[in-house]
């Protein structure tokens, strides 16, 4: 049964043309995503701006918590 299933994926993989295509494209995007804009835009603030979890804990508490700023 598993054997049947896995031949099944893999020929339908092998007979894709545009499938191929649509897959390197959409590994692309993750690659560009995950390895160039992360690190760049997505720094993580928290460890850099508190020293242990606790500190970062009460940040979070205290922001989540916080009444909004108009009432």
């Amino acid at each position: 049964m598993m054997q049947r299933i896995m031949r099944f994926y893999l020929d339908g993989f092998r007979g894709m043309v545009l499938g191929r295509t649509l897959w390197l494209v959409i590994l692309l995007k993750l690659l560009v995503m995950f390895a160039v804009l992360k690190p760049f835009f997505f720094t993580n603030v928290l460890k850099t701006n508190y020293e242990t979890d606790a500190e970062r804990a009460d940040y979070i508490i205290n922001t989540l918590t916080r009444p909004p700023a108009g009432d």
